[in-house]
């Protein structure tokens, strides 16, 4: 028994140099991928199909994991369990045939589609017709139909060999991973970028991951598990790099500097500035984000424009036009969904009126008044992880910080107070009422230049709407050995 590796239709197309680069590329990437089962597998290329060779005392498990990790590679059509012998004659290929199909169509339809190659004294249609009249009669309740069968029994002959597919499952399509270049996949964690990254890496593209640090070390965890999934799931014969880029200093200069309407989209003209300097620095020449024309305000074609000004390299955009029930649809197959669904908030940079039509115009006056230095300490602080590094423990680096859930047990205490830091317009729409504790208001914006004025002999308690802005106020603060601020999070 081995294993039969179709290549993708689209390889088998190609001119006859590029399909021998492209078939060579993946015979080394199914070796790489396939090392950790141990020296005992063989892979051998071939012109339309290649071969896996396994040992014959195999376990069941054994033979599963190889199965899976077979079908998750790309540049593979299809996998085929197969078993070769001499071929002898009819009779002798229905004995080998029945007792490995006669209970997968029972009940059900079917059809027997034979594949000759060489010279014989019989047509493919001639033993069709002979192993289906046999499989009929064999098989109680199951019956024959050509066209989309619930069972499909393939049999190939070779000039004397008889190959009997025993099992097939369809492989992940696409390119062999590194033969059309490498590229920089910012990654949230959401459902769109991490499908996008998939796509890239389907289509040969090996696939780096760049992550924007807003939420803490909870957020960069969980963005850590996804590409991780991501990697060894789909791109393990290639190392890649992980990096992590500070970035909540500059959404608190955004949210100083930056009109209200215009953050979003100046937020990510920021981020693919970042990401340009990372990559090109790391020698990567493209970006990858899962941006869909008019999902969110800063996907509109214009802002789109906007954010590719401010990229120094291309950008390239594979769920461009995209529903979002299909993107979530192939995060679902992909396996990253669930990390999408358990993916922490973060708030702190959106815009309560975005503007989807911004002015270019209004866009550079806007950021003149941005303090770029900021944004260059947050490239500097970059941090790289391989991707086989990527489930290991981060360090524990934050501060300390004071985290109330209930204010219950400070009623009427005369030294604590709440600052609400969310802009006028967040308070406006939604007041916080508290009874037990004083509650000042001080916009985030404004905190950082007016908490030093504030008595410290008090202990502040920083809020916001899901608890990520005033936890990085409250960091920058510690920052500054203002170790009397800590977060109010109302559950």
């Amino acid at each position: 028994m081995y294993y039969l590796l179709k290549l993708f239709p689209e390889i088998t197309i190609k001119s006859r140099s590029v399909r021998r680069q492209m078939t060579r590329c993946l015979v080394g990437n199914i070796r790489n991928v396939l090392r950790p089962l141990g020296d005992s597998l063989r892979v051998q290329g071939g012109w339309d199909a290649l071969k896996v060779l396994v040992p014959d005392d195999a376990s069941p498990d054994w033979l599963r994991q190889l199965e899976g990790l077979l079908c998750r590679i790309p540049g593979i059509h299809e996998v085929q369990c197969v078993e070769e012998v001499p071929f002898v004659s009819f009779a002798d290929t229905t004995e080998r045939l029945l007792p490995v199909w006669r209970d997968a169509i029972t009940g059900r339809t079917f059809r027997i589609t034979v594949k000759r190659r060489g010279q014989h004294a019989f047509t493919s249609e001639d033993l069709e017709r002979h192993l289906g009249r046999e499989l009929l009669d064999a098989a109680p309740g199951s019956r024959v139909q050509l066209k989309s069968p619930d069972v499909d029994v393939r049999v190939d002959v070779v000039e004397s060999r008889l190959r009997l597919v025993r099992q097939r499952w369809p492989g992940l399509g696409g390119y062999p991973l590194g033969l059309q270049g490498q590229a920089l996949a910012l990654i949230s964690g959401g459902y769109d970028s991490p499908v996008a990254a998939w796509k890239m890496m389907r289509r040969g593209i090996k696939t780096h991951f760049l992550f924007f640090e807003l939420g803490g070390a909870g957020h960069e965890a969980a963005v850590r598990e996804v590409s991780a999934h991501l990697w060894e799931t789909y791109g393990r014969s290639h190392r890649v790099k992980f990096f992590s880029v500070p970035f909540e200093g500059v959404v608190a200069e955004l949210q100083r500097s930056i009109p209200d309407g215009l953050i979003g989209v100046v937020l990510k003209r920021m981020m693919v500035r970042a990401a340009s300097r990372i990559a090109t620095r790391a020698r990567i020449p493209m970006l990858v984000t899962g941006d869909a024309i008019a999902q969110v305000s800063s996907q509109s074609l214009t802002n789109l424009v906007l954010i590719d000004d401010a990229c120094e390299i291309p950008i390239l955009r594979p769920l461009i036009a995209e529903d979002k029930q299909s993107i979530i649809d192939t995060a679902r197959q992909i396996g990253t969904a669930p990390f999408a669904e358990g993916m922490p908030e973060v708030c702190g940079a959106v815009s309560q009126r975005p503007n989807t039509q911004a002015r270019h115009d209004k866009v550079v006056a806007a950021e003149a008044d941005f303090d770029f230095s900021v944004l260059e300490a947050a490239v500097e602080l970059a941090v790289l992880t391989r991707s086989d590094q990527l489930l290991e423990p981060l360090p524990d680096s934050e501060p300390r910080l004071e985290v109330v859930t209930d204010l219950q047990d400070m009623a009427g205490a005369s030294d604590v107070s709440v600052i609400d830091i969310r802009a006028p317009a967040e308070r406006e729409a939604a007041p916080l009422k508290l009874d037990q504790v004083e509650c000042l208001e001080i916009p985030f914006f404004e905190l950082q230049s007016r908490a030093a004025a504030l008595p410290d002999d008090r202990r502040y308690l920083l809020y916001c709407d899901q608890g990520v802005m005033s936890r990085m106020q409250a960091m920058h603060l510690h920052d500054r050995g203002l170790w009397h601020f800590g977060v109010y999070r109302a559950r």
